[in-house]
């Protein structure tokens, strides 16, 4: 019943429980046998999942909804309902982060050979390619107090994890080609990988397609105006800024430089678990599978 709190607040602040349990006509013998009561097994279980639930949302950075909570739960060997996991996020307090709509920073070559076509066409089923076979790439723009900074990331498609990135306060031909050499000095791909991106400038000039050429890598482009043709990219970013950029200030591009540093390769790559990879990090994925590496080409 709701009024033993009443009684109880009162009793808390000095007054007579005899005088409560009058004014809302309980016995005091009832009163005493409820505060006696002990919480049924239902209820101490919640309160256990309570703790395991807020422990693992803090771990991720408060970016987990429910059904990655109920993943890692499933993970550390405690069964459990979705539905039960979200009522108890709600009663925490607790709640994972919404995707926003993102904006586009391509600016499209309309000069792009046509000897470079989509070789995906939106196959971007983890299961489909082994690592090191499919790289997909894009940029996005970071908001600063100095002023905009720009972020372009190289993808691995089987495993989501990002094996390159670079920032800088410019989207020259120098921001992706800097992105792309961290993910060969990281990877050593053998040739024949196919790297997709959108047919922005950057990804068509001359300096760009000469590097993928000495690495024997194969260019995919994008269809014209058909961001779903690069959808892994976007959804990454989308999912960096909700979780990242959303949620605190940059004041200099250097500290977004940090920022995203320690989003990917301490967070992202390692801990966060993805859906697509059947609740796993891209780590851990990699960890059961073999990387193909070759030396690195002459100069």
């Amino acid at each position: 019943m709701t009024v033993y709190p009443f009684i109880a607040a009162e009793k808390a602040a000095g007054r007579r429980v005899e005088r409560a349990c009058a004014l809302t006509g309980v016995s005091r013998s009832a009163y005493y046998q409820w505060r006696e009561r002990k919480p049924s097994a239902h209820a101490s279980a919640d309160e256990a999942l309570k703790e395991r639930i807020i422990r693992i949302h803090k771990e991720s950075k408060g970016t987990y909804g429910a059904p990655r909570v109920l993943a890692q739960l499933v993970r550390d060997g405690v069964c459990c309902s979705k539905k039960r996991v979200a009522r108890l996020m709600a009663s925490c307090g607790l709640a994972g982060r919404e995707k926003r709509q993102s904006k586009k920073t391509t600016e499209a070559d309309p000069a792009a050979a046509a000897t470079n076509p989509d070789l995906l066409q939106r196959r971007f089923s983890s299961k489909e390619f082994a690592l090191n076979q499919v790289w997909v790439a894009d940029i996005t723009y970071l908001r600063t107090w100095e002023g905009w900074a720009y972020l372009a990331t190289v993808i691995d498609l089987a495993s989501r994890r990002v094996v390159g990135f670079a920032v800088a306060d410019h989207m020259r031909a120098s921001l992706v080609c800097q992105a792309l050499e961290m993910a060969l000095g990281a990877r050593q791909p053998v040739p024949g990988l196919i790297f997709h991106s959108d047919r922005g400038s950057q990804y068509t000039s001359k300096v760009f397609r000469e590097l993928l050429a000495k690495w024997g890598i194969r260019q995919s482009l994008s269809r014209p105006r058909q961001c779903w043709d690069n959808a892994v990219a976007e959804s990454f970013f989308a999912t960096l800024k909700l979780e990242l950029v959303y949620r605190q200030p940059l004041p200099t591009r250097a500290a977004a430089h940090h920022a995203v540093f320690d989003y990917i390769e301490l967070f992202y790559n390692r801990k966060r678990l993805h859906s697509s990879l059947g609740y796993r990090s891209p780590a851990e994925y990699e960890a059961s599978h073999t990387v193909p590496t070759a030396a690195t080409p002459a100069a």
